[in-house]
């Protein structure tokens, strides 16, 4: 992707939208609206890397209720010809094609490479990389697990939903105690992640979320780990301009 003059690319993650309830949550909807707003008369694309949602599950001709103005903006810009590009989260990993075939915004499952400007990215949620977090893993596998989604398909809505909100935020699945200060370079999963990608391919850079602190890292040479940081605690995100990556905070 080449960019068009004085054009940025964007990167958000971590929403959590519906948590703790839709009441708290709203401001927060606003606050992303308005960052949409700001952000697309200079957008070349927009990456949305997952957690959007604190829940998403797509049945067969049913999605969860609510986030009207967060679909509606996003539906706004894609139809505008600016590109959006989504990567499930780990709380909205049950997403299947209701973004691709409404807005016309690809879903991605797994981390996937870019190259912008002649840098290369690898971007992904960040979930279940690296070393550690077996407990994860195992529970991923069970998640998307077509047995599993079938069976909680067969659910009623208003009781699936509600079931996976409850345990959502009983769970503290949102924010951990863990996020609350940088672990140092031996025992971050995804910077070790990073510097075990770099042993066979190089990247600039490495755009992940899920770990909800805002970092820019380096992890080689001519090659930075990045983490976006949420929309909970710190509303920040990450701008590209052809040439270099920020961590900014909206206000």
């Amino acid at each position: 992707m080449q960019f068009s003059n004085n054009k940025k690319i964007y990167f958000a993650s971590d929403q959590h939208f519906g948590a703790p309830t839709r009441e708290l949550s709203f401001p927060r909807e606003q606050k992303f609206v308005a960052w949409l707003d700001k952000v697309k008369d200079d957008a070349e694309a927009i990456f949305l890397l997952g957690d959007l949602f604190d829940f998403w599950f797509e049945y067969k001709t049913v999605v969860p209720k609510g986030f009207v103005r967060i679909l509606g903006k996003l539906a706004e810009i894609r139809d505008s010809g600016i590109p959006i590009y989504f990567f499930v989260g780990n709380h909205d990993l049950w997403m299947a094609d209701y973004f691709e075939t409404e807005l016309n915004i690809p879903v991605y499952h797994d981390n996937k490479e870019f190259t912008f400007n002649g840098k290369t990215f690898l971007i992904g949620h960040g979930d279940g990389k690296g070393p550690g977090d077996l407990g994860y893993k195992r529970m991923k596998k069970v998640f998307t697990n077509p047995l599993s989604k079938w069976l909680f398909r067969w659910l009623h809505p208003d009781l699936g939903v509600r079931l996976a909100q409850y345990l959502s935020v009983k769970n503290k699945l949102i924010s951990g105690a863990e996020d609350v200060k940088f672990l140092g370079e031996e025992k971050e999963w995804l910077i070790l992640y990073a510097k075990r990608k770099l042993e066979t391919k190089h990247y600039n850079y490495f755009v992940f979320g899920h770990r909800h602190l805002p970092m820019i890292k380096p992890v080689g040479e001519n090659s930075d780990y990045v983490n976006l940081g949420d929309w909970i605690t710190y509303f920040t995100y990450g701008v590209f301009d052809g040439e270099t990556f920020e961590i900014k905070k909206f206000e």
